[in-house]
């Protein structure tokens, strides 16, 4: 069950503050709302972060509105999954991390200690690489120094030290509305077929170049699904409880369900609008071999206006910041569970950053600037690899009575768990191969 606060060892730790944010039951639907969103959007904006830019912008620029019933599908998995891990957190007062440390041994531990963090920096590899290209497009400053100064997002922690969690979810939703405000204002600027918007949500291959169609559908799977953020939900969503009802457990998995569909269904319209913008600004153009944000980013000016250019560029910054604070937390709850160790969360910061700074730079270097949006298909490539480690002790612990007692999972709801898990061990197969 949910044990009480305890003690803070490192700033803004989701453990530091488990059932701190109670919600009376008898309070109004409005006002439990509001005190329980946060943790949703903590995980949704992992689905929105400059990895996903590059999967939707290629989708969208080759295939216009085609593969949209991809992101929608992939949306609709990710949320049965982020419920599931919900529901482990609250039920069991432990996350996925500390959880799977506890069922396996030295070497089951170790593996997927090693799969997380290679998640987390395979992931801060995308943030690095969206935020430096923020700088190149915006600001001009050459690549490998924006890379660079990616380093100094370790301040913005520091400032944070000592914050309670809900100022860091309210930095986080900040960031988020203005991520929503600028797609808003660029599908303003660039209205596309809603017509055909509407027809590429329904599932069909999209005419021509199938190969190339296969490898972006399982890319925007990978970019969608992301493993850090299971071991980060099932952590966070611990720091609400309601209180004053009959089962304070089901009437808090009630508003789980409502702020993680609500959270990841804004994630979805995000992604959504992303392959929508390319299919309206390129695809339609005849602009069908724009494969990279920087493309977009210039190609923009000359269809939408400057004006379209420098909101797409602020939007990805304040994707790859956004995405960058839920990293460190996420990395922190992994950390703390696997191998009992706490450390400042601007340490934190600091060694994955450093670590993602040398694939990063190295990329960039070798292979030229054009080489960002390979880098990032290749980093949600890493990330959906890495997922089935995290699926595996989720889906095994939740179909556990002696963990999960009245909360276990059913018959059917293990069926739909398994067959995603094989879906996604199967799509990465597939993924190599292709590639």
């Amino acid at each position: 069950m949910l044990s009480l606060p305890k003690t803070a060892t490192a700033p803004f730790c989701p453990s530091e503050v488990r059932g701190s944010i109670r919600i009376q039951a008898s309070a109004p639907l409005w006002a439990r709302l509001r005190r329980f969103a946060g943790p949703g959007l903590l995980v949704a904006i992992g689905y929105m972060d400059p990895g996903n830019w590059a999967t939707d912008i290629e989708a969208g620029a080759r295939f216009g509105y085609a593969l949209l019933w991809v992101v929608a599908i992939s949306s609709i998995a990710a949320m049965f999954l982020q419920l599931l891990t919900a529901r482990l957190g609250l039920v069991t007062g432990k996350d996925l991390a500390q959880l799977s440390h506890e069922r396996y041994g030295p070497l089951g531990r170790t593996i997927q200690w090693l799969g997380a963090e290679v998640a987390i920096i395979a992931c801060d590899v995308a943030e690095v690489l969206g935020c430096a290209l923020a700088f190149n497009l915006m600001l001009g400053v050459p690549l490998e120094w924006g890379i660079v100064l990616t380093v100094l997002d370790t301040l913005i922690v520091l400032g944070l030290k000592g914050r309670g969690f809900r100022q860091i979810e309210a930095i986080v939703l900040g960031l988020i509305g203005t991520i929503v405000f600028c797609f808003v204002a660029q599908l303003t600027m660039m209205p596309p077929d809603w017509g055909a918007v509407l027809a590429g949500l329904v599932p069909g291959n999209p005419g021509h170049d199938g190969q190339a169609a296969i490898v972006l559908a399982l890319g925007i799977v990978g970019a969608t699904i992301m493993p850090h953020n299971l071991y980060l939900h099932s952590s966070v969503v611990q720091t609400r409880l309601v209180t004053g009802g009959r089962d304070s457990i089901r009437e808090t998995l009630g508003m789980v369900r409502v702020d993680t569909i609500g959270s990841l269904f804004i994630a979805m319209l995000v992604n959504g609008a992303i392959m929508v913008l390319a299919g309206a600004a390129f695809h339609a153009s005849g602009l069908t071999e724009v494969s990279g944000i920087d493309d977009a980013y210039r190609l923009i000016i000359p269809i939408a206006g400057a004006g379209a250019a420098f909101l797409f560029g602020l939007a990805l910054f304040a994707s790859g910041q956004s995405a960058t604070l839920t990293g460190t937390i996420a990395g922190q709850v992994i950390m703390d569970g696997f191998l009992r160790l706490r450390i400042p969360c601007y340490q934190r910061r600091l060694i994955t950053r450093g670590l993602a700074l040398i694939p990063a730079l190295a990329g960039v270097l070798i292979l030229g600037d054009g080489s960002v949006g390979t880098l990032l298909v290749w980093s949600q490539v890493v990330l959906s690899l890495q997922l089935p480690l995290a699926l595996w002790p989720l889906i095994r612990i939740t179909s556990d009575r002696s963990q999960m007692g009245d909360f276990t999972i059913g018959p059917l709801t293990q069926v739909i768990a398994w067959s995603l898990f094989l879906l996604i061990s199967g799509a990465n197969l597939l993924l190599i191969f292709v590639l």
